[in-house]
């Protein structure tokens, strides 16, 4: 395919402080099958945000009364990651880049919002205290090391989680294929643990409660009665899926799997064992010939199928099998709390209540570990995504905004150095902030659905005002972004004030 230097015009996709983009032919389609991997990664991110710890523990205190919300959110997402994905298809740039176009200011504004709310490595914190609690027991491992200090087994297995993470997303030569193979097997062990506990303890009328729950849109529990908090509601509706700049994450996955215009870009590599590859930063677009138009619907149908049925499809079964197996566990057939779970708490004292309930059925041995198992797979999951996704964000941002002309500064090599600063960020915070795994989890939900407002705004702009008509966003997903907007604006409202206060409590040692 001849390469054209033609530079699409200012009054096609205005480029501002950055470089034109050039004119390329759009490849030709993938079948959706062969597109299979970048929505498996962020369904494996979905998992551990807040299918095995918010979700369930909201089931505990309320049953299904506000499980319509948390299908809303996933669906909400799936219309969101398309818009980010529609960017990329187009120019084969990132979402971000694309705000970068509009202003400058967006840069730095994103860099600070994809490394600050992802610092607290909840996740890693929540599945070494399960690794632990296998061999130890539910306290195995949470004893302070040194009398006064956070100090523990548990907190130093945390950081070790976080190191062996990174050690792994360095060795491998293309970093997207290292990642993308353990997730599709982790995501295959979680959807086979699942089914199998979900097989052995769901009952019929688990799945009514369920439909209940679903129909009564607009119910919300009783915040006194249940005492669960707006944060802890308004939090996992956030992490209805992947959540925050993760989402924005899903364009550096679609250009490294190659898609529609990605395909030109460069993939980032391993500074260690890989061979840095010839990488274009800022990207292309296409004439809207007959031929190319063909391309582009073809792309954009099956981008569409592989991430409903990827991301929307996982999410949604493994979301709901979680879900119902909490309120089989915990719910009588009349709907009524069972007396022995009562006082289970939250948190990983409420995963440890969980699994021991499921030790007290038939099988109850292998059904407790095939649980603990999962959970120590679904947050390991999200641990390497989230390490993976704001490396690789961060690194975009400041290669395409500030060291473009600076060519010994690769996207691969910031990548490397982002990796490993958060890394030593989350390691500071377990061993002087908190370890906590459930507050962690919250203030990230609190802090990423601010983020989520303010581009899915962005993403409503870009994608009606800079592209054309004929790539632009339709009336039904148009009308879907403005729901967005609006939703995540009134979350941003309302996770403020428990959010800042909460950050206080931290700050002064009242937490």
């Amino acid at each position: 395919m001849s390469v054209t230097e033609e530079l699409v015009p200012d009054d096609v996709i205005p480029h501002r402080h950055l470089p034109p983009l050039r004119y390329r032919e759009l490849p030709e389609p993938l079948p959706w099958r062969r597109m299979v991997g970048p929505s498996i990664i962020l369904a494996g991110l979905a998992l551990g945000s807040g299918e095995y710890i918010l979700w369930p523990n909201i089931v505990y205190h309320s049953g299904f009364v506000f499980f319509w919300a948390c299908l809303l959110g996933v669906i909400t997402q799936f219309f969101v990651n398309m818009e980010i994905e529609r960017w990329t298809l187009v120019t084969g740039e990132s979402a971000i880049t694309g705000f970068s176009r509009l202003s400058r200011q967006w840069a730095w504004i994103f860099l600070i919002l994809n490394i600050v709310p992802w610092a607290f490595p909840g996740w890693s914190t929540a599945a070494s205290e399960l690794l632990l609690g296998l061999l130890l027991g539910p306290d195995g491992g949470t004893e302070p090391l040194i009398a006064g200090t956070s100090l523990s087994p548990a907190g130093l297995l945390s950081i070790g989680s976080l190191v062996a993470c990174g050690a792994i997303l360095t060795a491998g030569p293309i970093v997207y294929n290292t990642v993308e193979r353990l997730q599709m097997w982790l995501v295959g062990l979680i959807l086979i643990l699942t089914t199998i506990i979900g097989c052995a303890v769901i009952r019929p009328d688990a799945w009514v409660a369920l439909g209940r729950g679903v129909a009564s849109v607009g119910s919300f529990p009783d915040l006194q009665a249940t005492g669960l908090t707006s944060m802890q509601l308004l939090g996992a509706l956030a992490f209805a899926g992947a959540g925050g700049t993760l989402n924005l994450g899903q364009s550096g996955y679609i250009k490294d799997k190659g898609y529609g215009m990605g395909q030109y870009l460069g993939r980032i590599v391993s500074p260690l064992t890989g061979q840095e590859e010839a990488a274009a930063e800022t990207g292309f677009h296409f004439h809207h010939t007959p031929e190319n138009m063909q391309r582009w619907r073809g792309w954009w149908r099956a981008a569409n199928i592989e991430h409903g049925i990827s991301f929307l499809g996982t999410c949604v079964v493994c979301l709901s099998l979680l879900a119902l197996i909490a309120y089989s566990l915990l719910y009588d057939e009349q709907g009524v709390l069972r007396s022995d779970a009562t006082g289970l708490g939250s948190g990983m004292k409420f995963v440890w209540g969980q699994a021991e309930l499921l030790g007290q059925r038939p099988l109850g041995v292998f059904l407790r570990y095939a649980y603990l198992i999962a959970g120590v797979a679904i947050l390991l999951t999200t641990e390497l995504g989230v390490l993976d996704g704001t490396a690789r964000i961060s690194a975009d941002i400041v290669k395409v905004n500030y060291l473009l002309n600076h060519p010994g500064w690769t996207v691969s090599r910031l990548y490397s150095l982002f990796l490993w600063g958060e890394i030593l960020l989350g390691s500071l915070i377990l061993l002087f902030v908190t370890r906590e795994p459930l507050l962690q989890v919250q203030l990230a939900a609190a802090m990423n659905g601010a983020v989520m407002f303010l581009y899915s705004l962005l993403l409503l702009y870009l994608n009606t005002k800079i592209l054309s008509r004929s790539l632009s966003i339709g009336p039904v997903r148009f009308l879907v972004l403005v729901w967005s907007c609006a939703f995540f604006g009134y979350f941003t409202l309302q996770a403020a004030p428990p959010f800042l206060k909460t950050v206080w409590g931290l700050v002064t040692g009242g937490v």
